[in-house]
């Protein structure tokens, strides 16, 4: 069971942030004051008591806006990196694992694609297809693959030649048990890392698309789409714009402690246990 007197003050502090996010998240419909698409005052009015954040560029309560956009945010962003790690994952273990002309071609392929920058690639895929929720996720879900496949396969080709993965293959396993109770379990460290890099990439990604017109369509916002329609305020100093931006940081902030973290406490598989 874990201790919380042992885990470290900024963890700590990572792991109620973060999870503050997704409760606030979650109760969106419960705890916002008013509908997010509701005009409820003037344009960018200063914070209050019936507003405490002001307005946004149309008047819609901005602490409204920043809830629902939280909910939007991590949902979209949480099931496109749960799709780049298992699609990227899964390829980089069996292509590690089977090697020759499957893991040479699988490779090229994979250059091939990340040799073209992800926003342009994504802008022309959307410029072309609905740019719904589901589009969404599968567009990021898909080309944020192709990072976790090179993680993967580097470090799934460095525990298949380990010994005990080696004595695995000796006693017949087949190659799914290499892959889920040789590799897997060993290549957790890096992964979980990478995890919470991915999963802040995937919100950074979403909010240029959504800043360029292409991702989370009005009337609904993501926090990336609250600064586009904010951005003429700060002109006019008004901080509309930039409280989704601060948003975004500390949530970056918070799960990268967090994923520190915990590659810390899963360092101890680097020694080549196995469980053969």
């Amino acid at each position: 069971m874990l201790d919380i007197r042992r885990i470290p003050p900024t963890a700590l502090l990572g792991i109620i942030i973060t999870a503050l996010y997704i409760l606030v998240a979650i109760f969106t419909p419960w705890i916002a004051p008013y509908s997010d698409t509701a005009v409820v005052g003037d344009v960018w009015a200063p914070g209050s008591a019936a507003h405490w954040l002001g307005t946004d560029n149309l008047g819609r309560d901005l602490l409204t806006r920043l809830l629902y956009g939280a909910r939007i945010t991590l949902f979209i962003a949480a099931l496109a990196t749960a799709l780049s790690f298992t699609l990227g994952a899964s390829l980089g273990f069996t292509a590690a694992v089977v090697g020759g002309w499957f893991d040479e071609l699988l490779s090229r392929f994979i250059d091939l694609i990340m040799s073209i920058p992800t926003l342009i690639f994504a802008l022309v895929v959307l410029s072309v297809l609905p740019a719904d929720t589901l589009i969404l996720i599968l567009v990021m879900g898909i080309l944020d693959s192709t990072r976790v496949f090179r993680i993967s396969r580097a470090v799934a080709v460095d525990i298949n030649v380990m010994d005990f993965v080696e004595a695995a293959k000796l006693r017949g396993e087949g190659k799914l048990w290499i892959i889920f109770r040789e590799i897997l379990p060993n290549a957790l460290s890096p992964l979980v890392a990478e995890l919470g890099l991915r999963f802040i990439f995937a919100i950074l990604f979403l909010s240029a698309l959504s800043f360029l017109g292409l991702g989370v369509q009005p009337p609904a916002s993501d926090w990336g789409g609250m600064v586009k329609e904010n951005k003429d305020g700060i002109v006019f100093g008004v901080p509309a714009a930039l409280l989704p931006a601060a948003a975004i940081s500390i949530l970056a902030i918070s799960v990268n402690l967090v994923a520190d973290w915990i590659l810390n406490r899963t360092t101890d598989l680097k020694g080549g246990r196995g469980n053969a």
